[in-house]
């Protein structure tokens, strides 16, 4: 019974070094997720205010996004020596600029900061005229 049963060895995946790789900032009113990737896009690292431990409306401050950005830069350097960074900030939230300056504090070298929030060109169909 013993024979069916398959044994495979995993190995570790090993920690690359990825020196220079982009910081994604996703700041809604609700919550701020900010994501740490190489310049592909595949993931690094990602933390968020939720996964802080902030709950509730705590989760769209300013002091949570910085928290986040904390604990993901930290992360990235500690794993996988990130030292440069372009930054890509999505979303109108309280947490955009604090999650930025997290970013200088701990001697990551921000090279550019690029605003990818989505704009409607048309965007959805107004409601009709009030009739009163």
């Amino acid at each position: 019974m013993a024979d069916n049963i398959s044994t495979a060895v995993r190995k570790k995946k090993s920690k690359r070094s990825v020196p220079y790789g982009q910081v994604h900032i996703s700041a809604s009113f609700n919550n701020t997720i900010v994501s740490v990737t190489d310049t592909k896009g595949g993931l690094l690292t990602a933390s968020s205010a939720g996964a802080c431990g902030f709950r509730g409306s705590k989760k769209g401050t300013a002091y949570a996004a910085q928290v986040a950005a904390d604990k993901a830069i930290l992360s990235a350097k500690q794993l996988h020596g990130i030292s440069k960074a372009d930054v890509y900030i999505k979303g109108i939230g309280q947490g955009r600029d604090a999650a930025i300056r997290s970013l200088a504090s701990h001697d990551v070298s921000v090279e550019t900061i690029s605003d990818v929030t989505g704009v409607p060109h048309g965007g959805c169909r107004p409601p009709k005229a009030r009739r009163v």
